[in-house]
């Protein structure tokens, strides 16, 4: 258990050196040439300068990563070996967990408590668990006629670039990381302009296990000018991305207008919650559907954001989430008691306030939060938001906030929440609460998400797939699936 004082949590942070140079080819290259602040979303304070990469430093990246696949010795280790080194980045990590815990609630403002329990717990397991995959794998070899042997392997796709934001920046770097290594593919890592430190320490810790050079470099810089540099780049075979729909729009171009790299999206999400007169415990989905809209500051892809509450029990529903969400303790990230920390920074904070302003123009009544908070931190916090009488036309009911703001919707029969639930672009996640196990199954199959959640919220484990339907992306993180990312199948054919 984690047992550290807000004064001692301070104290470390005053201590704290990052270090924001590239990892590239298994060294911090860049610690002299161009370079942006690091600022910290939780008082507006400088952490380091961190080396902003273009197009020569993925160039340099993308160079070391080819070596490493094409002359290296890593696609060429047994699974098993590949394995125990993924093993081994999981006991470093745990053996850091503090500081990079630390580093991760300075830079993106995620509650100190949360970055340890939640985001290390998540990396951690993330490369154990791909670590004990990494042999547990085999080939096929299909019947065939008689006089012929077929077999199917799967081997590494190659260099693969992989692109993660802010909101977790391990737990993400992680499920694209562990398992394109467990393949025997070398990456190019871009972390988020607004964090990344904890990347950087991730590409340290990686060599520090026993990873070869130029198998997991890790690069610095901007969307439109890294996260371009990648995306065209001719020697990247995988592009593998979580963001936003509009950014990911931009990496299937990029793929169309250089190699025809296979693109991985892990997109945006308008999640529905559902809740049912008959779900089993009305107290407990209301606390869910609050603890799922401002967990992380709601700056989350599958965030329950609209809440589809039957008629019938949507005042004790709404009146429930609003409690909690008055309740809620927001504080300084390094603060244990902290329940919710601060905005990302800035810019996404206005973006937020824009999403709640045009709320109150449209008609939705505001029943609690709104404004800016803890002003004199001079740090990017917002009071915990929700609105009803929200309609489905509004932007509120439409677009992807990413921050702690609900809108509650009502609906009369199963039906009309059923439409109202997939009245989106969006497929990520959804949530449902009933005590009917026929409703449960049939509402389940109904809606078009990759993942949906029966009288839960964001429950799981590393065994099941993560990812999107429509405009929430393709493809798979987490579970054996998502080898199937990081692998090309390969039939050999031989007359006998």
């Amino acid at each position: 258990m984690l047992d550290v004082t807000h004064e001692e949590w301070l104290r470390r942070a005053k201590s704290l050196d990052p270090n924001g140079a590239h990892h590239i080819d298994g060294v911090d290259e860049g610690g002299g040439g161009a370079a942006f602040a690091a600022v910290s979303p939780r008082d507006g304070q400088v952490l380091t300068q961190v080396a902003d990469g273009g197009a020569a430093e993925v160039d340099a990246a993308v160079a070391a990563a080819r070596r490493a696949f094409d002359s290296g010795p890593w696609p060429l280790l047994a699974p098993a070996e590949r394995g125990r080194v993924l093993l081994r980045i999981a006991e470093l990590l745990q053996e850091r967990r503090e500081e990079i815990a630390l580093t991760v609630s300075l830079e993106m403002g995620k509650p100190i408590t949360d970055a340890y329990q939640i985001e290390l717990r998540a990396i951690i397991n993330t490369f154990r668990w791909y670590g004990e995959l990494a042999d547990k794998l085999t080939d096929d070899s299909p019947h065939t006629a008689p006089g012929a042997l077929a077999l199917v392997t799967r081997e590494p796709a190659g260099v693969v670039g992989a692109v993660v934001p802010w909101n977790f920046p391990l737990t993400l770097a992680g499920w694209k990381v562990a398992p394109a290594l467990a393949a025997g593919c070398t990456v190019v890592l871009k972390p988020s302009e607004n964090s990344p430190l904890s990347a950087l320490l991730l590409g340290r810790i990686a060599t520090e296990a026993g990873l070869p050079p130029g198998v997991l470099n890790v690069v610095n810089g901007d969307g439109p000018t890294a996260g371009r540099a990648l995306g065209l780049h001719p020697d990247v075979d995988v592009l593998a991305f979580t963001g936003s729909t509009a950014v990911g729009r931009h990496f299937l171009r990029y793929a169309a207008d250089s190699n025809l790299k296979r693109v991985w999206l892990e997109l945006g999400g308008k999640s529905p919650n559902i809740v049912l007169p008959d779900a089993p415990d009305l107290d407990r989905a209301a606390a869910t559907a609050a603890w799922g809209i401002f967990f992380n500051q709601g700056e989350m892809c599958t965030a329950p954001s609209r809440l589809l509450v039957h008629s019938s029990i949507a005042e004790r529903v709404t009146e429930a989430v609003v409690r909690r969400a008055r309740e809620l303790r927001i504080g300084d990230p390094l603060d244990p008691a902290t329940e919710m920390g601060a905005l990302v920074g800035e810019d996404h904070l206005a973006r937020v306030q824009d999403h709640i302003g045009t709320g109150l123009a449209e008609g939705a009544r505001l029943l609690t939060g709104g404004a800016r908070t803890l002003t004199d931190s001079g740090g990017s916090f917002l009071e915990p938001t929700v609105f009803d009488h929200v309609d489905p036309s509004m932007r509120l009911a439409r677009e992807e906030i990413f921050g702690p703001v609900l809108s509650v919707l009502t609906f009369d029969d199963l039906d009309e929440a059923v439409r109202l639930a997939n009245a989106t672009e969006y497929g990520l996640a959804a949530g449902l609460w009933t005590s009917d196990l026929s409703t449960a199954h049939r509402v389940s199959r109904a809606l078009r998400a990759g993942t949906v959640w029966v009288n839960c919220y964001e429950e799981g484990d590393l065994t099941v797939p993560f990812g999107g339907m429509k405009q929430s992306g393709n493809g798979r993180d987490k579970s054996a699936h998502a080898l199937e990312k990081y692998t090309e199948l390969k039939t050999t054919w031989i007359e006998l």
